[in-house]
């Protein structure tokens, strides 16, 4: 049976519908109407701290939430009964929830769901309601989900992890099709452009790497893996392997389609790559079905067939160079087939679980009181955009808070909460928060003006409240607009439920949505935003230093050994993390032309030369096979590891070397390539693959001067 429809989003929603029509029901059967609102807020809250782990990991989840959830609440319903004081309750939790982001990203999710509680307890306050009766009943909510999040994770254990690995395989499968390009002949001269969007899908490759990381890394329990744990590490393994083949760069692609212009190569390669991008699909959505993956027979032919044409093309030239890159390039293509062709089969699996069981899952778990007071510390600085991020939003809750008591406004923390949720650490994201905020509030007072005349008995106005509550659950994490839109109704709905005038509160839902959006553009506008804090040269140098670590262990591994170690796998990955944390840099600068307008061009000419400098160190890697060969050739392990290391010593260095410096470094290495290159020919005439690894070397010096140069210039245009 096709279960499409049955995907992450839908089983993720599954605890909160289920939940909400549970608390409908309590409201109904037990006629608490006052009550209805702070227990549907305490399932949705629950919602959105809930986190994937294994059973345990969740138990401990759900017991250290209630825990915030109780002192969070408890503080803000006592707050806002003695007045002022809430003023500085509410300030100081906003810094604080916000300042353990640094801790990392869980820890950051349940702060602002903590934080969102307060926001909550505040909206449902009620003069005449005991001071117990709301945080009380935000609890039974929060349980009452937690509860159902339980059910659903025993009844789908696994399937967290199988999304994350099928937006693993897709993304793969985005960036195989986007390599292909360049090995269109009719787009050759269109490779500039492609070369950004190629470094742009890579990162988005990095991106749900990460995520599949962190859902494995939470799903190990010591020594104890369940079988299916070790099967999905094995897919995520499998990724990464594939990733560094495919992001190996062997030659200039515009010398590559002049040479191969009138052969069929360029169009089977191109063919291949796009077949083996439609085969990641297929292991995407044989993992979301649940299904085995069935391995595709073309894949093969297509294989063999660049196989024949490339013995063809061999007998009819003779240009080493060009055969022996050739080569190395069909042989990471076969690598990726045989990867692909293998992934579930049972030899494969044995051999590979064995591997598997070696490796390590590495994530940023920062543990111990010591350790989470550092991290914050080292975060208590206007250089770090969370600690900006949390005095700025600190400064606009204080504004909101006093606002309301000072103007005397009739359930006025409706602005507290658009402008909380509204302000987010850039200014780009804020702006665009804004629009859908604004718009999705007033299309849900537009409609929800309409729904009395159609909800007149209790049970309607309930079920349109479990309805709007779902959606809004469901369209969080994808479309703002659409969840402002149903949260909007739900609240309206809400407050008919308690007794409120619906109609004053559609228009007083307007003004406070406003006024809380201009507060929080102000603020990003104004309060230490973003362009006065960019840092583009620190960026660009943390990417190069990654990049030197990077290749220092690929050297390493040539030299001593191969091993996907944690070590070599973490060098790897913190290289990639640097080249897409740089990518989105310069995308958000781009959706503000006119403040960075400076910064872009280089900015974007660093992106493309640090991208070619990782694939060249990816094709490094993906070399580390032949070490058996390369370590019986005397002049190779006498001239190209200490070749390495100066170039090594160069990238490390690259920022803080004069010109002088880098053109002496420079020469020197060229002089040893050189010299090393005369010693081949003479010795090793007819070992060619043993020049491909000092190819690759030689091609990274190569990018040494325009990558020196364009870091200069960034670091100069920041002093201006």
């Amino acid at each position: 049976m096709n279960r499409t429809w049955l995907n992450a989003n839908v089983i993720n929603t599954l605890p909160i519908f289920i939940a909400v029509n549970l608390a409908a029901i309590f409201v109904w059967f037990l006629h608490i109407s006052q009550q209805s609102m702070p227990l549907i807020l305490g399932s949705i809250a629950g919602g959105l701290v809930d986190l994937d782990n294994r059973l345990t990991g969740r138990l401990k989840n759900i017991f250290y939430t209630l825990i915030a959830f109780s002192i969070s609440s408890l503080a803000a319903q006592l707050g806002i009964i003695h007045g002022y004081y809430f003023i500085f309750i509410m300030t100081a939790m906003t810094f604080i929830f916000t300042m353990l982001g640094a801790v990392g990203q869980r820890y950051s999710t349940i702060a602002f769901g903590t934080l969102v509680v307060a926001l909550y307890t505040t909206l449902t306050y009620l003069p005449e309601t005991a001071w117990y009766l709301n945080p009380l009943m935000i609890l039974a909510g929060t349980l009452l989900y937690s509860v159902m999040a339980i059910c659903i994770h025993l009844i789908f254990p696994h399937r967290p992890v199988q999304e994350n690995l099928a937006k693993s395989f897709t993304a793969l499968a985005q960036y195989l099709d986007a390599k292909s390009v360049f090995f269109d002949p009719d787009e050759i001269s269109l490779l500039e452009s492609k070369q950004i969007q190629l470094a742009m899908k890579s990162g988005q490759v990095i991106q749900a790497f990460n995520h599949c990381r962190t859902a494995l890394f939470y799903r190990l329990t010591g020594q104890n893996r369940h079988t299916h744990t070790n099967n999905m590490m094995r897919y995520y393994f499998t990724a990464q392997e594939i990733h560094e083949k495919i992001n190996s760069s062997h030659f200039n692609y515009q010398y590559l389609a002049e040479q191969l212009k009138n052969t069929d190569l360029l169009f089977r390669i191109q063919r291949l790559l796009e077949l083996q991008a439609q085969a990641c699909r297929d292991i995407a959505y044989s993992l979301q079905q649940n299904k085995a993956y069935e391995h595709p027979p073309r894949l093969d032919r297509a294989l063999l067939g660049i196989q024949q044409s490339f013995e063809h093309f061999m007998a009819q030239q003779n240009n080493p160079y060009l055969i022996l890159h050739l080569k190395s390039l069909i042989e990471n293509l076969q690598n990726v087939t045989w990867q692909l062709r293998h992934l579930d089969g049972q030899q494969y699996a044995i051999h590979s679980q064995k591997q598997t069981e070696r490796r390590k899952i590495h994530a940023e778990n920062i543990t111990g009181l010591r350790n989470i007071f550092y991290s914050i510390k080292n975060h208590c600085t206007f250089e770090s955009q969370l600690f900006r991020h949390a005095v700025r939003l600190s400064i606009v809750v204080f504004i909101c808070c006093t606002i309301v008591p000072l103007f005397h406004l009739d359930r006025g923390y409706w602005i507290l909460l658009t402008a909380v949720f509204v302000c987010q650490p850039n200014y780009s994201a804020t702006k665009l928060r804004l629009k859908q905020r604004i718009i999705g509030t007033i299309l849900g007072v537009v409609v929800g003006s309409l729904l009395p005349y159609f909800t007149a008995t209790l049970e309607a106005k309930l079920g349109l409240v479990v309805l709007s509550s779902t959606l809004f659950y469901f369209f969080r994490s994808n479309n703002y607009s659409f969840s402002t839109f149903f949260i909007t109704i739900q609240v309206l709905i809400s407050f008919d439920i308690i007794g409120f005038d619906i109609y004053t509160a559609m228009s007083a839902r307007i003004i406070d949505t406003l006024i809380g959006a201009v507060i929080a553009w102000f603020a990003v506008s104004y309060l230490w935003p973003d362009w006065k804090f960019l840092n583009l040269g620190k960026a660009s140098r943390q990417a190069i230093k990654h990049d030197a670590r990077y290749l220092l262990y690929v050297i390493s591994q040539l030299q001593f050994g191969r091993g996907d170690d944690l070590k070599y796998r973490l060098a790897r990955r913190t290289a990639h993390d640097s080249a897409t944390e740089l990518s989105t840099m310069m995308s958000n600068m781009n959706n503000e032309p006119q403040k960075y307008q400076k910064y872009l061009q280089n900015g974007f000419q660093f992106l493309k030369i640090n991208y070619s400098l990782l694939s060249h160190i990816a094709a490094l890697g993906a070399y580390r096979s032949h070490m058996n060969q390369l370590q019986q050739s005397t002049v190779f392990l006498a001239q190209f590891y200490p070749i390495a290391k100066k170039v090594i010593t160069l990238l490390e260095n690259l920022h803080q070397l004069t010109e002088e410096q880098f053109n002496t470094a420079a020469l020197n290495i060229e002089y040893h390539l050189k010299q090393y290159m005369a010693e081949y020919a003479e010795e090793n005439l007819n070992q060619t693959e043993f020049s491909v690894p000092m190819q690759q070397l030689n091609m990274i010096n190569q990018l040494l001067p325009p990558l020196y140069k364009c870091l200069h210039q960034i670091d100069e245009k920041s002093l201006h």
